[in-house]
């Protein structure tokens, strides 16, 4: 939406999304947007936050543009009627550190200050989404589609062989093609947790734009960084509902099934050591029963209804007070660290096509993002992404044809279901938080027998299943070419870190790695 609210500026665009607009990863982003409001030195420790975070994998310039340019686009969200939480006269808390209607910060995990915004306590991704709605729906240039899925994208190639995107074919509510022109197309399509079994992800997160760019011939790159949250509500039958980090921000303990709190015996940072330590840290843990989040421990009297409401009505339909009791959890697959291999502009390898956010991979969360940079990312890189599609767009002349063919015909979606609850079972089970040469090599061929017997069929969920064995595959691949731990990726084989950090590249069915 961002993207779209630049280029309307210039030319009609077409936002086109595959249920309604406001249902994205955004819309659940709970934690808030980590931006540095206070001046040069706040984002001269945003920057070395995000680079520490990273693993020694951070492209220091892609973090640059994220957390200088940062401050300038909430900003601009301000102004377009996004209502970020204040301290109010009422405020004890505020009161001692902040004046009455400043901006209310906190601190989350691996940052080295409060510096997390926050909107309606944990609803800060939904306020974000619905403003930014509302400001490109005044837009006349801007037309809307909702309820399409993307089915492939089209690529033109010239007399010298030069390939461009030229637009894509989409598929509508109602299961009917549409095949759509355009000078430039941006994948803004979001992660792919879906493919995990365990996730914090909504169903829509599959993959789509990395796959659909990958079968194009487009780069990825650091696929096999998959950042898991670690503090998922773990309630057996129970969706595995995000147990915000602001509540560990906030002091919260975690505990193991004998009420003892273990991060001291993992990172100095305790709770908020970076997400794969704390991740890791409760899997161990919780090899012996439950670990439990502990509100109670945290040494300051806060309403946490008030201050979590979200988090507190979940929390109320399943029975448990969020002040009173202690809140089972275990991580769950939240981002993707890797994607579409663009640069800062959102380029990707393949002329025409941009991509921004969870979707692409500038290098700027390295082997683990930083908590609450990924709604800074997706405006930051949609604005910059907008503004290089604008100075670059192009005709495409040349032959038109698909990225990739789809097979038609009948399919039975009790094996399409069949066939994507096998691969989220697999990839949990053998490339998920914990990971071996093993372990992958069973994930590998128990997604070559998935691809084997793949059903075809032109429907949203036959394409869904498509792509994320598509983005299975490119984990698993990556995973296994990088022998070393680093961030996210960790291997008990290979527990240490290699000497050099270097990039995984995935293209067309080979692996390289770069500097």
């Amino acid at each position: 939406m961002r993207a779209a609210a630049g280029l309307a500026e210039v030319g009609r665009v077409l936002l086109v999304t595959k249920e309604g607009l406001s249902e994205s990863n955004t819309a659940y982003a709970q934690g808030g947007i980590a931006v540095a409001m206070g001046g040069e030195e706040d984002v001269a420790l945003h920057l070395a936050d995000t680079v520490a975070a990273g693993d020694g994998l951070v492209d220091a310039r892609a973090a640059a543009v994220l957390v200088e340019q940062g401050p300038r686009r909430v900003e601009e969200l301000i102004g377009w009627g996004t209502g970020f939480d204040r301290y109010g006269a009422g405020d004890a808390a505020g009161a001692e550190t902040a004046r009455v209607g400043e901006l209310m910060k906190t601190r989350e995990g691996a940052h080295s200050l409060a510096r997390i915004l926050h909107a309606n306590g944990d609803a800060t991704g939904r306020e974000i989404a619905v403003s930014l709605l509302r400001h490109v729906r005044g837009m006349a240039r801007v037309e809307l589609m909702e309820w399409a899925t993307t089915v492939n994208l089209t690529v033109s190639t010239s007399g010298d062989g030069a390939a461009r995107v030229v637009g894509a074919t989409l598929l509508d509510a109602a299961g009917e093609l549409h095949a759509v022109r355009a000078r430039a197309v941006l994948l803004a399509s979001g992660g792919a947790g879906q493919v995990y079994s365990e996730t914090t992800n909504p169903a829509v997160a599959t993959g789509d734009g990395i796959a659909m760019a990958y079968r194009a011939g487009v780069e990825l790159m650091d696929m096999e960084f998959y950042q898991f949250h670690p503090t998922a509500f773990a309630m057996e039958g129970a969706p595995r509902f995000l147990m915000s980090e602001a509540l560990r921000g906030e002091g919260a303990w975690l505990v193991n099934a004998q009420g003892e709190r273990f991060m001291e015996r993992y990172h100095a940072g305790l709770e908020l050591a970076p997400r794969d330590v704390v991740a890791r840290a409760i899997e161990r843990e919780g090899m012996n029963g439950v670990v439990y989040l502990e509100m109670r421990k945290a040494g300051k009297k806060l309403d946490w209804k008030a201050r979590f409401p979200g988090i507190s009505a979940f929390l109320a339909e399943h029975g448990l007070d969020l002040g009173r009791d202690p809140i089972p959890v275990r991580p769950a697959a939240h981002y993707s660290m890797g994607g579409i291999r663009t640069d800062v502009h959102g380029r990707s390898s393949l002329a025409g096509l941009y991509a921004a956010g969870e979707a692409a991979c500038t290098g700027v969360h390295g082997a683990n993002r930083l908590a609450s940079n990924s709604l800074l990312e997706g405006l930051v890189f949609g604005a910059l992404a907008a503004e290089a599609m604008v100075e670059e767009q192009g005709s495409g002349d040349g032959e038109q044809g698909g990225a990739d063919a789809v097979a038609l015909g009948a399919v039975e979606v009790k094996d399409i279901e069949a066939g994507i609850a096998e691969l989220r079972a697999l990839m949990w089970r053998d490339a998920g938080l914990l990971r071996d040469e093993a372990g992958l090599r069973r994930a590998q061929a128990g997604l070559v027998a998935l691809r084997n017997r793949q059903p075809g069929g032109m429907t949203r969920r036959a394409l869904e299943a498509r792509n994320l064995l598509t983005v299975a595959e490119a984990i698993v691949q990556s995973a296994l070419g990088r022998e070393e731990s680093r961030g996210a990726h960790y291997r008990k084989d290979f527990p240490a870190r290699a000497g050099v950090a270097r990039h995984s590249v995935v293209q067309r069915g080979e692996l390289r790695f770069i500097a």
